[in-house]
C-alpha cells in the first residue's frame, strides 16, 4: 500500500512523539524531573512538527531544535526530546545542499553538548562522542539518501527518453512497412487495372482476371495496414494481436501476383530449407517485394528472377530482371539505372532502395544494388542466420 508522503511523515512524527511520552514517565526514575505540563506541551512542539519535515525541512530542524533547547534550559531530562532533533538533521541532509546539511548537523552537536552542560553530566568525553558521532551518521545517511533519490530520477528520465527512442524507431520501422505494402500493392493495382481496361470488351476473361488480382491485391494490402495500424493502436508493440508478419513462405504468393502483373517471374530455392528467425525472413520479404514492384513500375513485361539460397550460416536472395521492359528503355528505374552505391543510395528516386540498406543494416547483412553487365537490374541480400541453425541445416556447395 503506498501511502501519501505527508501521511507518512505524519504517521512518523505520531509514533515518535508515543515514544517520547513513554520515555517521559520515566524521567522520574531516571534521577530527572517529572514532566509537567509546560514539558508535554514542549515534547508535542518537539515532535509533531516533523509532520511537515519534507515541505520545510529546514524550518522545521531549526524549530525543533529551538523548542528542544528550551526544554533542555528548563531542567527536563534531554533524551525525551533528542529524537525529534535527530530526524530533523537527517531530513535536511537528505533534502538539501551539503553545507545546509552541515550547518544542521553542528547545530545539533551544539544542543548535545550543551544538553551536557547544563545537566552538569560527569562524562562529558562520553557526551562530547556523542555530540560528534550522531551528527555525521545522520548526514552520511542523509547523504547516501539524497545521492540515491537523484540517481533514481536520472535513471528513469534515462529510460523515458530510451523509451521515447524506441518507440520514435519502432514508428519509423512501421512507417517503412506501411511503404513496402502500399507501394508492391498499389503497383500490382495499377498494372491490372491498365490492362483490365485494355482488354474490356476485346478480351472479358482477361478482364475479369485483372480484377480478381486487383480484389485480392488490395484486400491483401488492407489486411496488412490493419495489422499495422493495430500495432500503432496497442500499448506495447510486442503485445498487440494480428496477423503473423509475412516469411519466406509467402514469397511464392507474391510471385505468382506479380507474374499476373505481367512481369515474368521464377523462384528457384537453392540448398536445404531450415528455421529462420522471424525478423530475418521478413527483412527477406520485404527486399523481395521492394526489388519486384520496381520492376512492375519501372520495367512492365520484364522478365525477371528470384533465387533464394540457404547456406552455411547465411541466407541469400537475389532478385533480377532482364532490362528488356517498356520501361527499362527510359532508364526509369528508381534511383537510376547507373551504378548505385548501397552506402550512399541517391535519395531522389524515393525511399525504397534506403529501407533496403537499413534493413539489411538492422539485421547484420550486406545489400548490392544496381545494374549488371548483362544488362537489367539486380538486388543481392545477404543475411546471417544463427550458429544453431546453420550447425543443424546446409552447407551448400556452388
Amino acid at each position: 500500500m503506498r501511502l501519501h508522503p505527508l501521511a507518512a511523515d505524519g504517521l512518523i512524527a505520531a509514533a515518535l512523539t508515543t515514544v517520547a511520552v513513554l520515555l517521559g514517565t520515566e524521567a522520574v526514575a531516571q534521577g530527572w524531573p517529572a514532566l509537567d505540563p509546560l514539558a508535554w506541551t514542549l515534547v508535542a512542539l518537539l515532535n509533531l512538527p516533523l509532520a511537515l519535515r519534507t515541505r520545510a525541512p529546514v524550518t522545521v530542524c531549526l524549530a525543533v531544535h529551538a523548542c528542544w533547547a528550551v526544554h533542555i534550559t528548563l531542567g527536563y531530562w534531554p533524551v525525551v526530546g533528542s529524537f525529534g532533533p535527530m530526524l530533523a538533521v537527517y531530513t535536511v541532509a537528505s533534502l538539501c545542499p551539503t553545507r545546509t546539511a552541515a550547518a544542521c548537523a553542528a547545530l545539533l552537536a551544539g544542543v548535545w553538548i550543551y544538553a551536557g552542560v547544563v545537566s552538569d553530566a560527569a562524562a562529558m568525553a562520553s557526551v562530547a562522542g556523542q555530540a560528534l558521532g550522531f551528527p555525521l551518521v545522520l548526514w552520511r545517511f542523509g547523504y547516501v539518501a539524497r545521492r540515491t533519490g537523484e540517481l533514481t530520477r536520472q535513471l528513469r528520465a534515462e529510460q523515458a527518453d530510451r523509451a521515447r527512442r524506441e518507440v520514435a524507431g519502432e514508428r519509423v520501422r512501421i512507417a517503412r512497412e506501411l511503404h513496402d505494402v502500399v507501394a508492391h500493392h498499389i503497383a500490382v493495382i495499377n498494372v491490372q487495372a491498365g490492362l483490365a481496361r485494355f482488354v474490356f470488351h476485346s478480351d472479358a476473361r482477361t478482364a475479369r482476371d485483372a480484377l480478381d488480382t486487383i480484389e485480392g491485391a488490395s484486400g491483401e494490402a488492407l489486411a496488412e495496414l490493419r495489422r499495422m495500424l493495430g500495432l500503432l493502436r496497442a500499448d506495447g508493440v510486442q503485445g498487440a494481436v494480428g496477423a503473423p508478419a509475412p516469411g519466406l513462405d509467402q514469397l511464392d504468393e507474391m510471385v505468382t501476383r506479380v507474374r499476373t502483373g505481367g512481369v515474368g517471374v521464377e523462384l528457384r530455392v537453392t540448398g536445404a530449407p531450415r528455421p529462420v528467425p522471424p525478423g530475418v525472413q521478413l527483412c527477406v520479404y520485404r527486399v523481395v517485394q521492394e526489388a519486384l514492384t520496381n520492376v512492375l513500375k519501372h520495367a512492365p513485361g520484364a522478365t525477371a528472377a528470384v533465387e533464394l539460397a540457404y547456406r552455411a550460416g547465411e541466407v541469400v536472395v537475389s532478385v533480377t530482371d532482364d532490362g528488356r521492359g517498356e520501361g527499362a528503355r527510359e532508364g526509369g528505374r528508381e534511383g537510376g539505372r547507373e551504378g548505385v552505391d548501397p552506402d550512399t543510395f541517391p535519395v531522389r528516386g524515393g525511399h525504397g532502395l534506403i529501407g533496403m540498406r537499413e534493413r539489411a543494416k538492422l539485421y547484420g547483412g550486406t545489400i548490392v544494388v544496381g545494374p549488371r553487365s548483362e544488362g537489367g537490374f539486380g538486388v543481392r541480400l545477404t543475411l546471417p542466420t544463427p550458429v544453431q541453425t546453420a550447425r543443424r541445416g546446409d552447407a551448400v556447395r556452388e
